[in-house]
């Protein structure tokens, strides 16, 4: 079975796909999956499997934020924008979309035509637009990131563009007296609001939504509001970057195959 890897600065994203499906799947901190499953040796990253419970592992393709910095044994190594537009590709089944990604620390939007990405936009020098942030508010507004994602109507407008900043605005608003809900939904706008240009230098008619962000419903039904567009979330949003990885060895093989 192939394996695909997505080092996430906040989680590590495991899939196994055998015979072009997925087989099984796992979710895990960063630190604990580096400290429980992995062990250094020879200079390389070598992970235990069996302990994982994931089955036979026969091929390894790794991506995602930590895929330069370790070397994870006897693993293939490729991009992430490249990992996402397969992974999106392979769920979706369409061939020409705009896929925005949400991740812990980062943002992407990639424009995919006939199956292949064509252009593309991110953001990795600040939090404002990322799962971390979403994470950080919540914590202000004490309430748990699944309740902050239910909230789009009679946003609070907050205008810091800052992570930072942005948490000294809403404890300010928070003072006003704005309710949970109202001030929730000024979050999420914030987060439309730093993804929007992205999103309109790469238009198409349908938006593909990934990352752990797109698990809430708030900031997509915000994205086909305010841009008219059609936005699909596929089955495992969280996971398309390591489905992505899993496919491109998938593809591979099956090229091979049809050559030989």
């Amino acid at each position: 079975m192939i394996c695909g890897i997505d080092l996430g600065s906040r989680s590590v994203k495991l899939v196994l796909l055998a015979e072009g499906t997925v087989a099984a799947e796992k979710v895990l901190e960063t630190v604990d999956f580096y400290r429980t499953y992995g062990r250094r040796s020879e200079g390389e990253l070598a992970i235990d499997f069996a302990a994982l419970g994931l089955g036979a592992v026969d091929e390894v393709v790794a991506t995602g934020y930590g895929r330069n910095t370790l070397d994870i044994a006897n693993a293939t190594v490729i991009p992430e924008l490249k990992a996402h537009a397969l992974g999106a590709v392979w769920q979706t089944g369409m061939k020409d979309f705009t896929l925005l990604d949400l991740g812990g620390q980062d943002s992407k939007v990639i424009k995919v035509r006939r199956g292949r990405m064509v252009d593309f936009q991110t953001n990795d020098k600040c939090a404002a637009s990322t799962g971390r942030y979403l994470e950080n508010m919540a914590a202000v507004l004490g309430i748990s990131l699944d309740e902050l994602s239910r909230y789009s109507e009679n946003p609070v407008e907050l205008s810091a563009t800052c992570a930072i900043f942005g948490e000294s605005e809403l404890i300010g608003r928070i003072v006003e007296g704005y309710s949970v809900a109202e001030l929730a939904a000024g979050v999420n706008y914030t987060i439309f609001k730093r993804v929007r240009p992205m999103l309109a230098a790469l238009p198409s008619e349908t938006v593909v939504f990934t990352g752990g962000v797109a698990l809430g419903g708030a900031l997509r039904r915000i994205i086909e509001q305010e841009m008219g567009t059609r936005v699909v979330v596929p089955e495992r949003p969280q996971l398309n970057g390591a489905i992505g990885a899993a496919v491109y060895a998938w593809e591979k093989r099956e090229k091979y195959v049809a050559r030989n």
